[in-house]
């Protein structure tokens, strides 16, 4: 089990997990290959453009499986004689056609999950091609959503059936023939999910209609530019609630949740959140990316997840007194950060996590002042890691990223969200959102209609900081993104001299001003070469840092680690004995 799965919560602080109640079948271990996600994307998938995915997936929740047909359309960027996609091998194929001609068996394979198709004649560059593949079976169960990916197969309080997918970790390969990397996004997805009547199946995107078929019922959903871990499976005994938010852009927006019977007057409460969410994200970063399909919320039988414009939400309409529902708050920032920028690799994911994470603080300043803001940033500071670079300059599977004990794991939401805090806090506020919107939209005036979906990365954003804020600012990043160990500050006091100075791994220079309150009376050190002297009386009131605008090693905080640590290890030593 992989324990930080996956990009969808703010932090471990709230690790509680939605009651699921999947029933485990024996089933048969995934690949190596279908259990991670992206890496290095195969020549074959490079040389294709995915233009459209046309999914027909029956769901079965009495068997726990599907049955597909999947038709999928690529023109070539290059002159090509295959086709290669991912899928679970777990989910046997009946039969495949190119261009609607069925080809014999030996002309495709699929050993460990990754399906490669013999094209019956080259592909030129510019030239279109359609492969169908036939396809079904029970698809892998996850142990516990949304860390460790799967289907859940649930049910309601009353006996009905409840299903949800999230597969951000193992990728969309799990139920569907896809390109299983950050970017093997389609330009078009149609999504036809028939199940049992009376249930219902919300979906991505806009519902195109509803076909009845005896005792089944089909759900036609068509969603642009979907990411492709945000296509999901939704079944379920559902009510729903639909109002409109008019934004400040002119546009309208439909608003959409769907929630489980019994729970109407929790659910509308959950609802009228909605506007409030969208007027301060739209405020803060702009127009919501998707304006023209839907803000879509699906209660789920597990925790939650980012899934395109219909969020999945399993925090049982908890209270912790900020006055929002910090889940649904984080999985909704995702549509900026994740679904409309999304990072071109694994290894740029604190693109969406430490972004999506940061939009806590602030929402919470909107609603409680500078209280509340700085008790969130308090609270993410106590759960810095500091083991691995938020980024490692090359390229990774997501397993590689989440997982602590080999990659950065929570750091990319906590420590890039504070890093965040300590960079708007040295470039101001103007340049600061501006920055940021010329990373989710590719323009500093986005209006809808002017942008599109696009993939970014690190260097992207530290060009972007650059340009806007007039600054080399390099130096900056290559502390807090490529070190793993965060910069110390070290002070010294004798007499009247107060001297400080930057301690920075690999002693990278690192000009960081440093803010320092003396008697109540403010002083700036503007620390150029990592040093800063201030003439101080020797008996007056020193405080460094007073309003906590740098990301820095604290050793109070180590020492609280390492208490929680012992703490842990001792009551575990206890339970054991």
């Amino acid at each position: 089990m992989h324990p930080l799965r996956p990009a969808l919560l703010a932090f471990s602080l709230v690790l509680s997990l939605a009651g699921c109640a999947s029933v485990l079948h024996h089933q048969p271990p995934l690949t190596k290959l279908t259990e991670n996600s992206g890496g290095v994307m195969p020549d074959e998938q490079k040389r294709m453009h995915f233009d459209h995915a046309e999914l027909h997936i029956a769901v079965d929740p009495s068997q726990q499986r599907i049955d597909a047909t999947a038709t999928l359309s690529f023109t070539a960027h290059e002159p090509t004689n295959a086709l290669v996609l991912d899928l679970d091998r777990n989910l046997p194929i009946s039969a495949i056609e190119v261009d609607d001609k069925p080809l014999a068996s030996t002309d495709w394979s699929n050993p460990e999950g990754r399906l490669r198709i013999q094209l019956p004649h080259a592909l030129n560059a510019g030239e279109r091609v359609s492969a169908t593949v036939h396809y079904g079976g029970r698809p892998h169960v996850a142990k516990r959503a949304p860390w460790d990916g799967g289907f859940v197969w649930s049910h309601t309080k009353d006996g009905q059936p409840w299903v949800g997918s999230a597969v951000e970790g193992e990728g969309c390969d799990l139920f569907w023939p896809c390109i299983d990397h950050p970017q093997g996004k389609p330009d078009l997805v149609d999504l036809y999910v028939t199940v049992p009547k009376p249930l219902v199946a919300p979906g991505n995107g806009v519902l195109m209609g509803v076909s009845d078929e005896g005792d089944k019922r089909t759900y036609h959903w068509r969603a642009k530019h979907p990411t492709t871990y945000a296509i999901s499976i939704n079944v379920g005994p559902y009510q729903e609630l639909t109002g409109e938010y008019h934004s400040r852009y002119g546009n309208v927006i439909p608003l959409q949740y769907w929630y489980l019977p019994g729970e109407e007057e929790q659910a509308r409460k959950l609802f009228a959140e909605f506007p409030r969410m969208l007027a301060f994200n739209e405020a803060v970063i702009g127009p919501y990316p998707f304006g023209d399909e839907k803000m879509g919320v699906v209660e789920t039988p597990y925790l939650g997840m980012e899934h395109q414009t219909i969020n999945a939400y399993g925090n049982h309409y908890a209270k912790d007194g900020s006055g929002f529902d910090w889940l649904l708050q984080h999985e909704f920032a995702h549509e900026w950060f994740g679904n409309q920028m999304t990072n071109a690799d694994w290894d740029d994911m604190w693109l969406h996590e430490a972004f999506a994470t940061y939009m806590q603080p602030l929402y919470s300043q909107s609603i409680n002042g500078d209280m509340g803001y700085y008790a969130w940033l308090g609270k993410l500071r106590l759960t810095l890691h500091d083991r691995f670079p938020l980024v490692s300059g090359t390229s990774k599977t997501e397993e590689q990223v989440y997982d602590d004990e080999r990659g950065p794991g929570l750091d990319i939401y906590n420590k890039g969200a504070l890093m965040l805090h300590s960079l708007r806090t040295l470039i101001g506020d103007e340049k600061f959102f501006e920055s940021l919107r010329v990373l989710v939209y590719g323009t500093p005036d986005p209006k809808p209609g002017n942008f599109a979906p696009h993939y970014a990365n690190a260097h992207d954003f530290i060009d972007i900081v650059n340009k806007v804020s007039g600054r080399d600012l390099s130096w900056f990043f290559n502390v807090y993104l490529y070190q793993a160990q965060l910069p110390a500050l070290d002070e010294q006091r004798q007499g009247t001299t107060l001297s400080l100075h930057w301690r920075v791994p690999h002693d990278l220079p690192f000009p960081m001003p440093v803010e320092v309150q003396v008697d109540g009376k403010l002083h700036v050190l503007p620390m150029t070469h990592g040093e800063g002297v201030l003439d101080v009386p020797a008996d007056a009131l020193v405080i460094i840092d007073p309003h906590s605008k740098l990301l820095r090693d604290l050793p109070q905080v180590t020492e609280y680690q390492q208490w929680q640590k012992a703490q842990k290890a001792a009551q575990s030593k206890a339970k054991s004995g």
